[in-house]
């Protein structure tokens, strides 16, 4: 595929949106490729976790491409829309667990996708947002309902609303991420090389590069503690938690009573069980 990396790593699967030049931003066939990218990971049974994230240092996903909408018709736009929300939601209903790894820019169709992922880690540099408003639309893939049940209805119609970027530390005291990743003392530029354009820049490069690798090293550091449980388990807990978002709590506990007997029919279970029971008599 020409704009969507497919990486295995054992049982975790890295899908890096490759399209750094327009700042990873998804186009038709970035949405098509993804699409294609998703089946395949339906159908691979040996993965357990998925891990989204942007193409370079500068941008997760930058949302739909300006330089497409510019030009077309409603008709057009609703074919857009629903394509990209069609593979969305097939992100948000796969049932392995899902981790946005959001390496600078989640802008619009970006803030989006990190959305309908099931944990959100940023790097510092991070910028987040649904700036749609500013070039004259409503978000239109997911955003008005997504960002709500995440973040509630007043913090996003403030963020709709003004259509301003925030930053990873902000999204992570609203809890639109779960944990943001920064650089350590050693990692900053040093005294000798301010002042020094050329050397600031390339310092810069790397500084980026290394805060990348300490992102992606926390979100595959963060699947592994996954895979180590029960893939019959965690893939039951996904479905019953998003069941449950739009379900009364009766409901949604009478899901949770199903889904958790449905697991003792699954041998890994007995087996999880005894193993604890052993450990705990030596």
């Amino acid at each position: 595929m020409k704009y969507i990396q497919l990486e295995p790593q054992g049982d975790i699967a890295i899908v890096r949106i490759n399209r750094p030049e327009a700042l990873n931003a998804m186009n038709v066939d970035v949405i098509a490729e993804l699409s294609k990218t998703i089946d395949i990971l339906v159908a691979d049974e040996s993965v357990k976790v998925v891990i989204i994230t942007g193409a370079g240092e500068r941008s997760f996903c930058a949302g739909a491409d300006i330089s497409y909408m510019v030009n077309i018709e409603p008709m057009q736009a609703e074919r857009y829309a629903t394509s990209a929300q069609a593979v969305i939601n097939k992100i948000e209903r796969l049932e392995k667990p899902v981790i946005a790894a959001v390496n600078g820019f989640a802008l619009g169709g970006g803030c989006e996708l990190a959305m309908a992922c099931d944990i959100r880690i940023a790097s510092s540099n991070a910028k987040i947002g649904q700036p749609e408003v500013t070039i004259g639309i409503p978000p239109g893939w997911g955003g008005t309902q997504r960002l709500m049940r995440l973040v509630g209805p007043a913090k996003a119609k403030e963020m709709i609303f003004t259509g301003k970027m925030i930053t990873a530390d902000e999204a992570h005291q609203i809890g639109l991420v779960n944990k943001v990743v920064s650089l350590g003392p050693d990692d900053k530029v040093p005294p000798e090389v301010k002042g020094d354009p050329a050397k600031e820049k390339e310092r810069a490069a790397e500084v980026a590069k290394i805060l990348n690798k300490k992102l992606m090293d926390e979100c595959l550091a963060l699947a592994k503690e996954i895979t180590k449980n029960s893939f019959v388990a965690v893939k039951v807990s996904k479905m019953l938690i998003n069941r449950g978002m739009d379900s009364d709590l009766e409901t949604g506990l009478r899901l949770e009573i199903y889904g958790w007997a449905l697991c003792f029919a699954h041998e890994d279970r007995q087996k999880m069980m005894s193993a604890f029971l052993n450990k705990g008599k030596k």
